[in-house]
């Protein structure tokens, strides 16, 4: 499997090229309006990209994706049927995220005897959930990588300050020397990220090796600048998230 949950040595391994994905399309190539007086889509996408930064990374929106998005979005929806498409959205996120991770080129026989010219992950990578909400996102990431080691990390803002706190923490001992998938779906205003992103630091892991997964943010979310943002969907208002984050921590296994 590509993601064996294997020691590293102390020698760290050289960089190598994580594979790319295409993308939707980016703020640069975006097609101007043609009413001035009515702002379009492509520029408010466009000025989102500018206010969250260039380590925001869409995935394609397909008709797939619209659907699993409109049925979770849907105020009828059946519970049931809530979980099934979070999970299918979630799967998604997970594999775009699991693209940008380091391999290396190797070669296998088939059964026919014939050699095969492909490609192996890197070892040394883990999944870390914010919790609760983000402990939706680690069956998906286990249906992928079905050995992969996962940390969790409790965070809860203060009520008075509204500053965010960390209460529990376990990550991998050696996880300074891992690429680390960083799950949280709904980000808001990004105070709950950037405080798990820091107490990885703390951890010796550098922000450029981590990788979040989201399936929905708003303009106002904020990541550490080195971290990769994964994410569906950007919504404009902050309140159309509330019904989701509630259903997304209800749906969470109790540990």
């Amino acid at each position: 499997m590509p993601c064996h949950n294997q020691q590293l040595n102390n020698s760290e391994s050289p960089e190598h090229a994580a594979k790319h994905v295409r993308f939707a399309r980016s703020s640069a190539a975006a097609e101007p309006c043609q009413d001035d007086t009515k702002p379009c889509e492509n520029q408010t996408m466009s000025d989102i990209q500018r206010q969250i930064g260039p380590q925001l990374k869409l995935l394609p929106l397909n008709d797939q994706i619209r659907e699993l998005q409109t049925i979770i979005r849907d105020k009828t929806t059946s519970r049931g049927d809530f979980v099934f498409c979070a999970d299918r959205l979630i799967r998604l996120v997970v594999e775009e995220g699991l693209n940008q991770l380091p391999y290396s080129e190797c070669t296998v026989t088939t059964p026919t005897g014939h050699k095969y010219e492909g490609v192996k992950f890197e070892k040394g990578n883990c999944g870390v959930s914010i919790m609760r909400s983000g402990e939706a996102m680690e069956q998906g990431l286990r249906d992928c990588c079905r050995s992969i080691r996962i940390g969790k990390i409790l965070i809860q803002s203060d009520e008075e300050t509204q500053k965010a706190k960390v209460y529990y923490a376990k990550f991998p001992p050696d996880i300074s020397r891992r690429k680390v998938l960083l799950m949280y779906p709904i980000l808001s205003t990004g105070n709950t990220v950037i405080e798990a992103v820091r107490v990885l630091n703390e951890h010796g892991l550098l922000a450029k090796h981590i990788i979040l997964l989201s399936l929905f943010s708003t303009p106002h979310g904020k990541t550490h600048t080195n971290t990769s943002l994964f994410v569906t969907h950007i919504h404009t208002h902050t309140h159309t998230h509330t019904h989701t984050h509630t259903d997304l921590v209800c749906a969470c296994p109790l540990y």
